[in-house]
């Protein structure tokens, strides 16, 4: 009886607040700015600031699809982090700090329970414009007030919830903010659904190693890589239209022996020597770039060329590119870098002593302004650096940069141990982490993971990222610094 009176009062009061609500598509339209804002294609020379923010699109997605749920009222709050476009500082009091790049932080908690109110958390945390909200008849009043007029309609008493057994949501709301998430109660309530997720993937994961075996033995290539965490069927599905290439154009690929081919979002040549295939293009731009190989090749022996010479002028420092810390730059693009920095350093004429430099490193940015030393111990040398102030700072710092390096090779085979030992301890089938998570954190993760009785974890892949969640083909991911 208490439930059917439920049902018609807030079917009576929903109906009135009808003109205040939101579509999906009504949503979509309402974001576009911030899509535009924190879209990770837009940070394509900056891959932890895409990284953060691909991540985060899949959670606020995921969000969103839940709101649109008919009866979903299980909400947890979600934070989430994004790297803005925008430049201008914040007044709000948003937590957010600017990155190395230049791109501002956005970190917020979604705790709201319709799409209206959500549209404009997200635009407000950004500092957006929620003017245009207006266009798709919504009435865009003050935030706090359509919080609490849209997503609680009905504002029941203590007594209802305790004679009729249905939970408050505004007590839940309130104790999941009192209490901080521990590794152990979210496996607790994630462990049956990462289970499932990866039962109905392990078909399509064997047909991924099945496929890419077969293309790197029939092409004799070194690796098979994604240079974004695609899905296992979307892998499939890139693999499957390889193949098809290779049974119709076989001739074009006959120059591709020992290298790696890597998916991503454009085609071409790395600036480490991978052959790019981007997953938006047709056969026709795939077979262009496998027919340019040779030409490409011979770039690439040039751009050797050119880095043995920065060496020479630098005492003998070599010149070093690193894929997961540098922006995915082509071939052309890193040629064209390295050249307009070897000319500056030619005409300058440091007076750097032969093979005194020799055993250091360097790596050369275009976004930046000041030089750096790494915690592995290369140099980050920006292209524009004034060669003055470049001698001084390699001086002044070699000694540190010998010891980091020899500091990052024992970091290395302590978290490759470390890795090995806690895939064994935990009966895992893959333990891994995201580019963006240092070896420092990785170490730090392990340690304290190998302190604890984990039994949810056998067979499960575990991924160590920033942020709780579970991915669509059952990987879990647990924030390094778990509580």
């Amino acid at each position: 009886f208490y439930y059917f009176i439920r049902l018609c009062l807030e079917k009576i009061l929903l109906q009135g607040v009808q003109s205040r609500s939101l579509s999906g598509a009504d949503a979509i339209n309402a974001l576009r700015p911030f899509y535009f804002a924190v879209h990770p294609d837009f940070f394509g020379q900056h891959p932890k600031e895409r990284e953060v923010n691909e991540n985060s699109l899949k959670r606020l997605n995921g969000y969103l699809e839940n709101l649109q749920k008919p009866g979903f009222r299980s909400f947890k709050p979600t934070p989430l982090t994004f790297y803005v476009r925008e430049r201008e500082p914040n007044s709000s009091n948003v937590q957010e700090s600017f990155s190395a790049s230049g791109f501002r932080a956005v970190s917020f908690t979604l705790h709201t329970r319709d799409l209206l109110s959500t549209v404009l958390d997200i635009l407000n945390s950004c500092s957006l414009s929620t003017e245009h909200i207006q266009s798709l008849n919504v009435d865009s009043q003050p935030h706090k007030e359509a919080e609490s007029t849209v997503n609680r309609p009905i504002k029941w008493d203590k007594t209802y919830y305790s004679f009729t057994g249905f939970k408050d949501p505004e007590e839940e709301l309130e104790q999941a903010q009192r209490v901080e998430t521990t590794l152990i109660s979210w496996l607790d309530d994630n462990e049956a659904s990462a289970v499932n997720k990866l039962k109905n993937s392990l078909p399509l994961r064997k047909e991924l190693e099945r496929l890419k075996f077969e293309l790197s033995r029939q092409l004799q290539l070194s690796d098979i890589r994604w240079h974004r965490s695609w899905g296992v069927a979307h892998r499939c599905s890139q693999l499957h239209s390889l193949g098809r290439l290779v049974q119709q154009r076989p001739e074009v690929l006959k120059n591709v022996k020992g290298r790696t081919v890597v998916f991503t979002d454009r085609s071409g040549m790395s600036a480490a020597g991978h052959i790019m295939l981007g997953t938006m293009d047709v056969h026709h731009h795939w077979t262009k770039i496998f027919e340019r190989l040779p030409n490409y090749y011979k770039l690439q022996k040039r751009l050797l060329l050119l880095e043995d010479r920065i060496s020479q002028l630098l005492g003998g420092i070599q010149v070093i590119y690193i894929e997961e810390l540098q922006p995915l730059l082509t071939l052309e693009e890193y040629y064209e870098t390295l050249d307009s920095f070897y000319d500056k350093l030619r005409d300058s004429r440091l007076p750097f002593h032969p093979r005194s430099l020799r055993g250091l490193q360097m790596i050369l940015e275009s976004d930046r302004y000041a030089p750096s030393l790494h915690e592995f111990g290369h140099f980050t040398i920006p292209t524009v650096c004034d060669p003055a102030t470049l001698q001084w700072f390699i001086f002044a710092r070699a000694q540190e940069a010998r010891e980091n390096l020899k500091r990052k090779e024992e970091m290395m085979i302590t978290e490759r141990e470390l890795i090995d030992t806690s895939t064994k301890r935990f009966s895992l089938d893959r333990l891994y982490k995201e580019p963006s998570v240092s070896s420092a954190q990785m170490i730090d993760c392990c340690k304290r993971l190998l302190e604890e009785s984990l039994p949810y974890l056998q067979g499960m892949h575990l991924c160590i990222s920033h942020f709780y969640t579970v991915l669509q083909d059952g990987d879990l991911c647990i924030p390094w610094n778990w509580k």
